[in-house]
């Protein structure tokens, strides 16, 4: 049986943390504040809204709302974009995306400041991500993974890791920093010839492939660690990943369950990198 990596342990630890540096910044009259822009009324954004919403006021970081019509202008949106931008006492800004297709999503991400990216949606925090630089932040979601990696002990320099998925989001972003943790990586994608052989190679896989239950027993091996980013809803209605959890479970020696993996994990993330921002603030 394996082990089962729960987001709830790493989250526990996480918050820890952030909670001991919101102290330390309202010590000095800082108190850090995330700033969600919702475009339109999209039930996930909404439903994530709130998520993060409730992690905020757990942690003591302050949360403002700015919510627009689904028919706003560009112009418009721009215009609050560099309203925030300008606004000392926000930190943080998560814009959700996509946008509605009348906007011009690229220029409106990198409208954003760097430093007050938290998820990682201008061109500028993705380079800091390839140079390892204090660019802005990380995407939420590989960062959870790491953090998962990390707080499990799951030592990644000298080993093999596969990343299934190429997306900017997770898959390009989460080999980087496994690069980084001094892994050998490996990126599988829909045109990877025989991928469940190229996955039994690695130590560690990360899933992102955005199917429900794609990577089956054949893609698996003893030993390996299993992190699943997917959310699905399978045809009984129930959220599932991107592993089928009941087949590759058994064999593998780690494996996220989904929900109460890595989902768990990223709104402590985000709320940690409007923390970070402001630290960096204060700190110069």
């Amino acid at each position: 049986m394996a082990k089962q990596l729960l987001g709830k342990e790493v989250t526990a630890a996480l918050n820890e943390r952030i909670k001991a540096n919101v102290a330390e910044l309202q010590g000095k009259g800082v108190n850090p504040t995330l700033c969600i822009i919702r475009v339109g009324e999209n039930p996930s954004d909404i439903s994530y809204e709130r998520g993060a919403t409730k992690r905020c006021e757990t942690l003591g970081v302050a949360c403002e709302k700015i919510l627009l019509p689904g028919d706003v202008t560009q112009e418009e949106l721009l215009a609050t974009i560099d309203k925030v931008n300008k606004d000392d006492h926000i930190h943080g800004v998560l814009l959700f995306r996509p946008l509605p297709k009348h906007l011009d999503q690229a220029v409106i991400e990198n409208a954003l400041a760097a430093e007050k990216d938290v998820d990682c949606m201008t061109d500028l925090s993705m380079s800091g991500v390839y140079t390892g630089k204090k660019i802005g932040f990380p995407p939420c979601t590989p960062q959870a993974c790491m953090e998962i990696l990390d707080h499990y002990g799951i030592d990644c320099t000298g080993k093999k890791a596969v990343v299934i998925g190429r997306s900017l989001v997770v898959g390009k972003p989460a080999a980087m920093m496994l690069v980084k943790k001094n892994a050998t990586v490996t990126i599988c994608h829909t045109r990877t010839v025989d991928m469940p052989s190229v996955a039994r190679e690695a130590d560690i896989v990360i899933v992102a492939a955005g199917r429900a239950g794609v990577v089956g027993a054949e893609y698996v091996k003893e030993g390996q660690t299993i992190i699943d980013v997917g959310i699905n809803v399978n045809a009984e209605g129930k959220l599932c990943g991107d592993v089928d959890y009941a087949a590759v479970e058994p064999i593998v020696d780690a494996i996220t369950p989904v929900p109460g993996g890595v989902g768990s994990v990223t709104t402590s993330v985000l709320v940690g990198h409007v923390v970070e921002a402001a630290m960096r603030k204060v700190n110069g």
